[in-house]
């Protein structure tokens, strides 16, 4: 299995504040997720989102509150992970206020994708995982040339951003559709549809994010794209 352990970054432009902000706070509930002790399952039932509720308008927090929940300690290893690697690139071009919001709307559409296809599940829905594939979206727009650091067993070697992402998207989307037809029982637990839809809301805001980026780089804003 290839693990990303970094990539290539952009010279200059915004520190990535709401990044690692993002990214502390949900190391932090996290801790306080685990200090509930016998009381853990109640704590995600309460702020998890369950499709069923948002469904009929029952508390809608959820969806915010949820995104900073996670089932385990290699979930949230996994999300912090890819959020550390892959989302400093997008705040230092788009400046941290508008990527607050971005990956707010991001973890929205997520959400959005996954009740779409499962309205009547009662099983909450927790994870920064939607929202940091909306992020993955607009990275592989915005840098499809990044040179992305895996890792192989020990064995470190970098493959393009196109190439990485492509694949993990693709490897959603066909489990995705394999969910689509399987029990409740069968699948892993693993809410792909929340990852296509906030992956495919984040390339779609890549594009004018690119856009933006060419524009700067053009007006000599800074002189080089990406450092290694």
């Amino acid at each position: 299995m290839l693990f990303p352990i970094g990539d290539d970054n952009v010279k200059g432009g915004h520190y990535p504040v709401v990044s690692y902000t993002l990214l502390a706070i949900n190391i932090l509930v996290f801790l306080l997720q685990l200090s509930q002790g016998n009381q853990q399952e109640q704590f995600i039932l309460n702020y998890g989102a369950i499709p069923a509720e948002i469904t009929h308008g029952h508390r809608l927090y959820t969806l915010v509150t949820s995104m900073f929940l996670h089932g385990s300690i290699g979930h949230i290893v996994g999300n912090m992970l890819f959020l550390w690697i892959f989302a400093d690139n997008i705040e230092a071009v788009i400046g941290s206020v508008r990527f607050f919001i971005f990956y707010l709307a991001g973890g929205l559409a997520a959400h959005a994708a996954h009740i779409f296809f499962n309205a009547g599940s009662e099983i909450p829905t927790v994870g920064a995982s939607g929202a940091i594939a909306a992020v993955l979206g607009a990275y592989l727009i915005m840098f499809p040339q990044s040179q992305v650091k895996v890792l192989f067993i020990i064995f470190p070697f970098k493959v393009p951003a196109l190439l990485f992402l492509g694949f993990w998207i693709f490897s959603q989307f066909q489990n995705g559709l394999g969910s689509l037809s399987a029990s409740t029982a069968e699948t892993d637990g693993i809410a792909y549809w929340a990852h296509i839809g906030g992956f495919a809301f984040g390339a779609v805001r890549g594009f004018p994010f690119r856009n933006e980026y060419t524009r700067e780089l053009k007006k000599g804003y800074r002189n080089e794209d990406l450092v290694n």
